[in-house]
């Protein structure tokens, strides 16, 4: 066989291979383009209370980077005696009834008693000084033998107080 035949032979298989080439690129149709939708993130601020085996109870500023740690730091941190395996958090339902928190007055810190009205710094630095020299109270009447808070005071912060060991 001849030079030229392998020539023609090559020529006609490059002009196959590119009119099948034309052909498949004319039968192409780009597909839609795909779409990935990511659900919004829950707003995650607002205020959370934490209590418990912790340094300072009470109601911390919760942001969107906060993690867990970052709220028990801000509450102080665990006490030795904390079980950190049996960490509980709640979170309401929309139309669960909001309850306030009471003030535990055997455990509660001056800054937080001087939050109740009618008790200001020196009533709450009071009422802990008689805390700590007489020991816990066994009920919120107990209150009264507090230099500085009688029965008027006792019913104005009743429902926002009460007495655990």
């Amino acid at each position: 066989m001849s030079d030229k035949f392998w020539n023609w032979l090559i020529l006609f298989l490059v002009i196959v291979i590119a009119v099948s080439g034309l052909v498949i690129w004319s039968k192409y149709t780009p597909g839609q383009p795909v779409e990935i939708e990511l659900s919004p993130r829950p707003q995650t601020e607002g205020d959370v209370y934490i209590s418990g085996a912790i340094i300072r109870p009470g109601i911390y500023p919760l942001r969107e980077d906060d993690t867990l740690q970052d709220i028990l730091q801000a509450a102080g941190g665990v006490k030795s005696d904390a079980d950190p395996d049996r960490i509980e958090i709640h979170v309401p339902n929309i139309e669960e009834e909001k309850q306030s928190q009471k003030v535990n007055i055997n455990r509660a810190d001056a800054w937080l008693l001087q939050a109740l009205p009618e008790i200001g710094k020196t009533r709450a630095q009071t009422i802990v000084d008689y805390r700590e020299k007489n020991g816990p109270f066994k009920s919120i009447d107990d209150l009264t033998r507090v230099a500085g808070i009688g029965e008027d005071t006792i019913e104005k912060i009743r429902h926002l107080i009460t007495v655990t060991d």
